[in-house]
């Protein structure tokens, strides 16, 4: 496994920890405001925001496996 690939790897990874942690700050800043109703667009764009989050660290996740198994062999 090259170098490249390893540092490409952990750069995504580190890009992805950055924007969950705006994404936190934001959560915590915003815990003041006034409740959204359920029904809200607000609601459903920090839903969405929330899956691709999800989607793209369960992504670099199988990624890191993927390194790490190529690196066991």
């Amino acid at each position: 496994m090259s170098a490249t690939r390893i540092d490409q790897a952990m750069a995504r990874i580190g890009s992805a920890m950055e924007r969950i942690d705006a994404a936190r700050a934001r959560i915590e800043a915003s815990k003041g405001e006034a409740p959204a109703s359920p029904g809200s667009s607000r609601v459903m764009e920090l839903v969405n925001a929330h899956e691709r989050l999800r989607e793209e660290v369960a992504d670099t996740i199988g990624e890191l496996d993927a390194l790490i198994e190529e690196l066991e062999q």
